[in-house]
């Protein structure tokens, strides 16, 4: 496998030594790149993990309004009525130059198990995943007996807790914001998420709350387990999947999909080599309680995606490929993991399912045809030995490092036998780039000008046939020339 990355270069220029970093910059200011700005996309694209702030609290107090505030779009859905289901839980935000990932708990059914177990539960799940905790409070109605839950909840975890009173409006209502005072957690921070009264504030009491760079869960260990997520949608066989592997009756299998409440972790030997398998739960067992379980299953496979290393997606192959699987595949992406699909049930298959799922595989899942893939059978067996170095090729890819004069050269080669387009009488060149993180793999390219989406696709598909990459996503951003002069 590649040589990991130590992280203290990775803070510093990226994943670019000193040497690679000089000659890199002479470069940029050669073609008439701002030095400022070549430093902050290296810094942007080799940032290695962001840290995690989970904003939690009871249903209705503003958390959803909160973040679109902090993320500045409005994404997070937001309703009158608590419950509302999303499929996304996790969004990048920026304060102050600084970045970092939002985890929003908001949304839940408000009677999946009573109010305070399912506040609880949904609590102790963003708190696992998080650096930082917003606790976000209604000022309007002060602390209820919920809230006090929750603050043990906080306090059991050790977290830095900021405290958001929400809904001050004006001026008059931060006698009530002082009142939360009582809960223990420090100085109530008023605010008004609907409006943007205090927000900025609260954020700048988050950066303190929050490391600049947060000890990264996975990898670092010397001779420590990789750790690999077991995601899919319910009743795929995740848990049959991990009981073979494991040769024994570890998790418990029902036929009722969701019998898995929590992520369990276990340390398996397979191949001789010793994992740390995280099996994500499905939903809940309770059908009438489906929506605000989705949602619970939903945010317990983000949290486990963001701890492990690979993710290896179970499809069921005897089902069609549904949305659902799409939507897992695409967190696991966006978590930026190593990623192998592993298609269950391949032993029940006839003929004439192979041939559609062959196709289904070519239509619906074009975007990731990089990732390895497994046909495997949870209950015979079958092909588990396959899976193994499924998951080392994907963790090659994702760990794999360009040397910035070869990526050149590469990049050269492009520009020559296939320019970009001319769009309103320009052509816009890619002029240089650099590797400038891993895991997963992200370039940072600069341009004399916009380079179109499609070009961006073809230029990554071009990497992958010239370098590998297999079973790791690519990030490449692109930072375009200002016009010389501009600048003072």
């Amino acid at each position: 496998m590649n040589d990991q990355i130590h992280s203290g270069d990775e803070h510093e220029h990226g994943a670019l030594g000193d040497a690679e970093y000089a000659e890199f910059m002479e470069l940029a200011a050669e073609e008439g790149f701002d030095v400022e700005d070549v430093e902050d996309a290296i810094g942007e694209a080799g940032h290695g993990p962001l840290p995690v702030l989970a904003v939690v609290g009871r249903p209705n107090v503003g958390k959803s309004t909160l973040v679109n505030r902090i993320i500045g779009r409005r994404e997070a859905v937001v309703e009158d009525k608590p419950g509302v289901t999303r499929d996304r839980v996790t969004y990048e935000a920026e304060w102050a130059g600084r970045r970092f990932k939002l985890v929003d708990t908001g949304g839940w059914e408000q009677d999946v198990l009573g109010i305070d177990a399912s506040v609880a539960a949904q609590a102790e799940y963003a708190i696992e995943a998080a650096d930082a905790v917003v606790f976000v409070v209604d000022s309007t109605v002060g602390a209820t007996d919920t809230d006090e839950a929750v603050v043990k909840l906080l306090r059991r975890a050790g977290k830095p807790v900021v405290l958001c009173a929400n809904k001050v409006d004006g001026p008059s209502g931060e006698a009530d914001a002082t009142a939360l005072w009582s809960l223990g957690l420090g100085q109530p921070h008023p605010v008004s998420s609907l409006h943007g009264r205090g927000t900025g504030d609260m954020l700048d009491a988050v950066l303190e709350a929050l490391p600049e760079a947060p000890a990264q869960t996975f990898g670092n260990a010397v001779g420590g387990p990789r750790r690999i997520a077991l995601i899919g949608r319910p009743n795929v066989g995740k848990s049959s999947l991990l009981n073979k592997v494991a040769n024994e009756d570890r998790v418990v299998v029902n036929e009722i999909a969701g019998t898995t409440r929590d992520p369990v972790d276990e340390l398996i030997e397979l191949g001789g080599i010793t994992w740390k398998f995280i099996d994500t739960a499905g939903i809940r067992r309770r059908v009438h309680l489906q929506e605000g379980a989705d949602y619970y299953a939903s945010l317990r496979t983000a949290a486990a995606v963001e701890k492990a290393e690979v993710a290896v997606v179970l499809i069921d192959a005897s089902e069609s490929i549904s949305v659902q699987d799409q939507r897992i595949i695409t967190m696991a992406v966006e978590a930026g993991r190593a990623l192998v699909i592993a298609y269950n049930k391949w032993d029940t298959l006839d003929e004439e399912r192979r041939y559609y799922l062959e196709r289904e595989i070519e239509t619906e899942l074009a975007q990731i045809a990089w990732a390895p893939r497994v046909n495997v059978s949870a209950i015979t067996g079958r092909h588990m030995e396959k899976l193994v170095p499924a998951i080392e090729t994907a963790i090659d890819g994702w760990e794999t490092r360009i040397p910035t004069g070869r990526l050149n050269a590469f990049l050269g080669e492009i520009v020559a036998s296939h320019p970009h387009p001319i769009r309103g009488g320009k052509q816009p060149r890619i002029l240089f780039g650099t590797q400038a993180g891993t895991k997963p793999p992200r370039f940072v390219l600069f341009a004399s000008g916009f380079l179109e989406h499609g070009y961006r696709r073809f230029v990554e598909r071009r990497l992958r046939e010239e370098f590998g990459f297999e079973g790791t996503p690519i990030h490449i951003s692109v930072r375009v020339r200002e016009k010389r002069g501009r600048k003072k």
